[in-house]
């Protein structure tokens, strides 16, 4: 919607609120400004809720607060009763569920340009740096809408619905935590010290906050509108309820307050707020209660109650006869409940239930510290007392107890306060804690999936071979979730820890899991005398205290342990083992896409790559000496090491390309990510695609590049794959004038990936693994389950006409993509999943051959004359008339030996992606 469609929500809503939801959500985010105007203008008892009715809670005690009016962005106070009720605003939700099944974000993003005309006009280097084009928080914010988007799928078993929704409710809490509170550092700052880092094609920190809290308020009702009417009413189908206070019997409300009684009021901590109570400590993300009450003297009184976070949230309840009934209800309405026990003698008026988050995005001053773990350990007490960036409410609280938070909480703003529907418990996150025993009910789960055993690993198993002799056979391509962390990069360092020729082990430690078998690997080691040394990232977000607790068990054990290389994080993944064999030292590797967790390598998708070769064990051994000495090295054999040369020498590889492609001969990009933003990386991808590079970015989260539009990126595709593993490895192909190379690793082409963290990529010369890097792009490309392709108005499209990009690459497939086919039909993770299982029959079946033939056979001097005139009779080939026409089949379907040219692959025009309203609103 353009700004003067903004500046009369008023008139428009006297049109009719809602009706239908059209491509762009201009009637949904109508209500959305509407709804933000009139909580930021509307004074005295104007609810924040710009119009919902609150349902009536406890008996009379809680009052309809339905009444209400809504200001207009103009200021003009509207003449209709209620512009925007709680059922008009339900309903238009419901009918952007449904429009997310096909396009996310399902509203036209505030402040963002979508008109790929104007966007032609725009300059490269203005396009990399324009906020309109790309915002960091609203593209991570679509990255988001695109998970909720799993929760609106209907093809999703219903539980793992549900876990979307609190996966998509943590994402938030994060993103408040760390982006949003870097946003308020940046404001603290000051306007002119942000235009000279990034020139004034930017936002303000302000304008930022509030595109920010409106999306997110679009969110939030996104998620309380599946979880009422969709996930909640699907639950019940398998005798699994959530249930509300007040619709229990009296019995079971009697036995809860005898549970109340026992279990929780002992732990619970009631604070009254006046001159001789300050306002309570409040943890981040904790939930409290806001409680209005009467003393015995008639008196107006406020307190706080905490709820404790020691407790579980979700308490079993069921007074029925049937055992198959699961029944749960939210720890703080059993609290509201009962709050009158808490206060003895006085009137509880009514309570509210309100959430805060604190910032994570502490400043720290690196240069002054003497002792880095010393400075963590601060860093994350100090954590615990920083400011607030979020303070979550539901619709039903009055805004003079709002604005009473607010001036009790620092850092708080009326653009911080997140409005939550009450229908729907605060804190989305935590939905996915309820304790349900599935039993038999296996339909509300995606199947199981059990991890296998690389073929080449499952050789040595109960033989006498090791995982150093594996390795030395050729280079191995471990692929999590699929194929078994714990019985390769586990079983890699727990090996050379046991092993009496390893003479030394070296590792990264980014992010590992609580009691890390890798961590007790490499104790182990040096317990056994290996010289064992270890780089552990104290400053990995969130993960510090973990990480200081593991640096001082490996320090007290003997290990060798470093915190870091000053101003930088480390996050590349590498190991280097050192064996002696015979009289010679040989180094094995291993480089990977992700951390050293068991816990993550079962959800996450990773490479390993488990290699012996010699120049690159010499390029691990001095990117060691780098982390844990004064080592300094640019350039290496095989490996691209950030910040030294990665972001040159990406630009380099893309620069080439677009040589080849201006003189006619082959060049293609294909690139896999998490998130890409770097503005010298996008900008030189934007002059490769106007030279005739065909690109290919897979990119699960933000995006600075646009594709599509004329004249600059209509060679470039987009496509985000979100399913039930998060795709999370990072690798590289250029087409190299038709001799490809191939590089993966840890670092996303993100600025802070190349510039402010030490980030490994390492290239891949082993051509049956570069074949198999090739197969999972190739499927990425052609999936049309799971992935998404972005248009050029920055929006996500899964359509079928959208599809038919992804159909296109198929139709180029050279024959050998054994993936393409299935992940096109059932997605790239089911392709997967079933091609590891044949990976491992034939596996098992080649074992079986090579069993039998160990086996003595009793010698057959002479078969019958009869039998071997039957073997050859059946063995040999059939002669007749039609054999030249088997040939000719035979040879029509022999598979083609080169790649594509990639010339016709993006071949399909704008108008497959962005497609019409009417269209989009009939697929849906």
């Amino acid at each position: 919607a353009s700004p003067s469609a903004r500046a009369t929500p008023g008139a428009r809503a006297r049109r009719g609120v809602v009706s239908t939801i059209c491509r762009r959500g201009e009637v949904a985010r109508e209500i959305v400004f509407v709804r933000r105007d009139a909580r930021a203008s509307a004074a005295g008892d104007a609810r924040a809720s710009g119009g919902r009715v609150a349902a009536v809670r406890r008996g009379s005690k809680r009052a309809v607060r339905g009444e209400t009016r809504a200001i207009a962005a103009n200021g003009e106070e509207l003449h209709e009763k209620s512009v925007v009720d709680a059922r008009e605003l339900r309903d238009v939700f419901n009918e952007s569920i449904a429009a997310m099944r096909t396009v996310t974000p399902p509203f036209a993003q505030e402040g963002m340009e979508e008109n790929k005309d104007a966007l032609s006009e725009y300059d490269v280097e203005t396009l990399v740096k324009s906020d309109p084009v790309f915002n960091a928080e609203m593209s991570w914010l679509a990255f988001n809408w695109r998970v909720l988007a799993m929760a609106a799928n209907e093809e999703v078993p219903i539980f793992e619905r549900l876990r979307f929704v609190a996966i998509s409710a943590r994402n938030l809490d994060e993103f408040f935590a760390k982006r949003v509170g870097a946003i308020k550092r940046q404001a603290a700052a000051g306007l002119e010290n942000l235009v000279k880092q990034r020139g004034r094609e930017v936002w303000t920190p302000q304008e930022t906050l509030q595109n920010v809290a409106a999306e997110v308020e679009r969110q939030v009702d996104a998620q309380a509108a599946l979880l009422e009417d969709h996930i909640v009413p699907a639950l019940k189908a398998h005798n699994i309820y959530l249930e509300q206070y007040d619709d229990l019997s009296k019995d079971l409300r009697t036995k809860l307050g005898d549970y109340f009684e026992a279990q929780i009021e002992p732990v619970l901590d009631p604070r009254a707020i006046d001159p001789c109570h300050p306002f309570p400590f409040l943890g981040s993300l904790s939930l409290s209660i806001a409680v209005e009450l009467e003393d015995a003297f008639k008196q107006e009184k406020f307190a706080i109650v905490s709820v404790p976070a020691a407790l579980e949230r979700w308490i079993r309840v069921g007074d029925s006869k049937d055992s198959s009934e699961q029944r749960f209800l939210p720890l703080e309405q059993l609290i509201e409940a009962n709050m009158e026990k808490l206060f003895r003698g006085c009137n509880i008026r009514d309570t509210h239930v309100f959430r805060v988050t604190r910032n994570a995005d502490i400043e720290r001053n690196e240069d002054e510290a003497e002792d880095l773990l010393e400075m963590m350990a601060d860093e994350v007490r100090e954590r615990r007392f920083a400011s607030f960036v979020r303070l979550e409410v539901q619709d039903t609280m009055p805004e003079y107890i709002r604005d009473k938070l607010i001036d009790s909480l620092d850092g708080i703003t009326l653009t911080d306060v997140i409005t939550v529907p009450h229908r729907a418990p605060l804190g989305f996150g935590t939905i996915d804690s309820l304790p349900v025993n599935f039993g038999m009910d296996i339909e509300m789960l995606y199947p199981p999936w059990s991890p296998r055993t690389h073929p080449r690993l499952e050789q040595i198993r109960g033989s006498e071979g090791t995982i150093f002799s594996a390795i030395s056979e050729g280079d191995i391509l471990v692929h999590h979730p699929y194929v078994s962390f714990a019985t390769s990069t586990q079983a890699f360092i727990e090996e050379a820890a046991r092993d009496p020729d390893v003479l030394s082990i070296k590792s990264t430690l980014y992010r590992t899991s609580d009691n890390s078998p890798i961590v007790r690997a490499l104790i182990k080691a040096a317990e056994n005398g290996k010289q064992v040394a270890v780089l552990v990232e104290l400053k990995a977000r969130f993960d510090e205290a973990r990480n200081v607790g593991f640096a001082q068990r490996l320090e007290t054990a003997g290990c060798n342990v470093a915190y870091g290389v000053k101003g930088v994080k480390t996050h590349s993944k590498a190991s280097l083992v050192v064996r002696r064999e015979g009289k010679k030292l040989v180094k094995y590797v291993h480089i990977g896409t992700g951390n050293y967790n068991p816990s993550t390598a079962g959800i996450y998708t990773d490479f390993g790559l488990l290699s012996r070769d010699d120049q690159l064990g010499d390029d691990v051994s001095n990117l060691f000496k780098f982390l844990m000495g004064h080592h300094y090295q640019e350039r290496f054999n095989k490996l691209i090491v950030a910040p030294l040369r990665m972001q040159n020498e990406f630009v380099e590889m893309i620069e080439r390309e677009a040589e080849n492609a201006l003189k006619g001969k082959p060049a293609s990009i294909i690139a896999k990510m998490n998130g890409l933003d770097d503005a010298v990386i996008c900008a030189a991808l934007y002059r490769a695609s106007q030279a005739g590079v065909k690109i290919h970015l897979i990119i699960r989260g933000i995006c600075r590049v646009r594709p599509g539009i004329p004249g600059v990126s209509e060679n470039i595709r987009v496509v985000s794959i979100v399913g039930r593993f998060l795709e999370h490895h990072r690798a590289f192909r250029f087409e190299n004038n038709g001799s490809p190379e191939f590089y993966m690793g840890s670092a996303d082409l993100m600025r802070r990936n190349l510039l402010r963290r030490v980030e490994v990529i390492t290239r891949v010369y082993d051509p049956k693994i570069q074949t198999e890097l090739q197969e999972v792009l190739d499927a990425c490309l052609t999936d049309q389950v799971l992935a998404w392709e972005m248009g050029s108005d920055g929006r996500y499209y899964r359509t079928p006409t959208s599809r038919q990009v992804a159909a296109n690459h198929l139709a180029h497939d050279p024959g050998k993509g054994r993936l393409m086919k299935m992940a096109a039909t059932d997605g790239l993770h089911v392709a997967l999943m079933a091609d590891t299982l044949k990976m491992m029959k034939r596996s098992d079946k080649r074992a079986n051959l090579a069993t039998l033939a160990t086996k003595k056979v009793k010698k057959v001097e002479r078969a019958p004359k009869e039998v071997r005139a039957r073997v050859l009779k059946t063995n040999a080939p059939e002669v007749n008339d039609k054999t030249d026409v088997i040939e000719q089949q035979v040879q029509a379907k022999a598979p083609e030996n080169t790649r594509p040219k990639f010339d016709d692959v993006i071949s399909v025009e704008e108008g497959v992606i962005m497609r019409s309203v009417e269209d989009s609103a009939d697929e849906s």
